[in-house]
């Protein structure tokens, strides 16, 4: 098995875990590779390994991406993978760790169970983005799997977010912002700004202002097949948007379409573990002292 490992932290957490994992994945005979940047920082003794090898990019030979960190390290690892179907596994040294859920002292018992195929393959949907003048920035890398946002820049003054659905107009969001969020998504930035919490395979967006100063502005949720167009408009030239942890800057005049992408991201779910189970413990879900 040939197995690629990325993170892009080096505190002395994720650097145990890494430790620990690297160990078990040489005891078990598998082909072992380390993200280029990720590699370079750590131990001399671990670059000139024998037994390690580095990647920039990753292609179809590869059976496993590992991550270690938090849910954020997950969301940039998954820029790794793209359209290559590559199944990818989180363990946990952040804080949540709703997508990363393995814990460090569980890493030899869950690498044994992905090596026995003790696991299902949760196909998580994504977003993609054009934009109308192009952006270099968004260009190369132009899908997320949780959500895509547009906030304000510069300015403490609100912006319209002027929306559109499958070439209906919907509303003007008279807003900080406007989340448009995955399933996959819907425990993050959505979930803080009031959305709803959404199962993993849920053929659904959801719509999320962000402080909407019309009170009457709820989070809507929406069809995955619909097309969804932005327009942006506000006191100051320029505003943000956000694709997970990427940001880009895009001037007022240009138009925002969004879709579902035209791949998944195959996140592997251990048959001990399940969506709902995680929603219980990280989120407390339903959690009251009088049960």
């Amino acid at each position: 098995m040939k197995v690629a490992i990325y993170s892009q932290y080096y505190k002395h957490k994720s650097l145990d875990s890494f430790n620990t994992l690297l160990d078990v994945l040489i005891e078990k005979k598998l082909t072992v590779y380390i993200e280029s940047n990720f590699l370079q920082n750590l131990d001399a003794a671990i670059q000139n390994s024998f037994a390690i090898q580095s990647f920039s990019e990753l292609d179809e030979t590869f059976d496993l991406l590992i991550s270690i960190g938090g849910d954020g390290t997950i969301l940039r690892a998954i820029t790794y993978l793209k359209n290559l179907n590559i199944p990818i596994v989180g363990i946990n040294t952040g804080r949540l760790g709703f997508l990363a859920t393995i814990q460090h002292d569980e890493i030899e018992k869950a690498i044994q169970q992905i090596l026995d195929k003790d696991y299902t393959l949760s196909k998580r949907t994504l977003l993609s983005i054009e934009t109308s003048p192009s952006n270099s920035d968004i260009v190369d890398l132009n899908f997320a799997l949780n959500e895509i946002a547009v906030s304000r820049k510069n300015t403490t003054s609100m912006i319209t977010v002027e929306t559109y659905l499958n070439g209906e107009f919907l509303t003007s969001y008279w807003s900080d912002g406007l989340i448009i969020s995955t399933p996959t998504g819907s425990t993050g930035y959505s979930l803080s700004c009031g959305g709803p919490v959404i199962t993993p395979d849920t053929t659904s967006f959801v719509l999320t202002p962000i402080a909407p100063h019309n009170l009457s502005a709820r989070p809507l949720v929406i069809e995955d097949s619909t097309t969804i167009q932005l327009k942006v408009s506000g006191r100051e030239n320029n505003y943000l948007v956000s694709l997970d942890s990427r940001i880009a800057t895009l001037a007022n005049e240009t138009t925002i379409t969004l879709k579902k992408a035209d791949f998944t991201i195959n996140m592997i779910e251990l048959n001990d573990e399940s969506f709902l189970d995680t929603l219980r413990k990280k989120l407390l879900w339903g959690e009251d002292k009088r049960n």
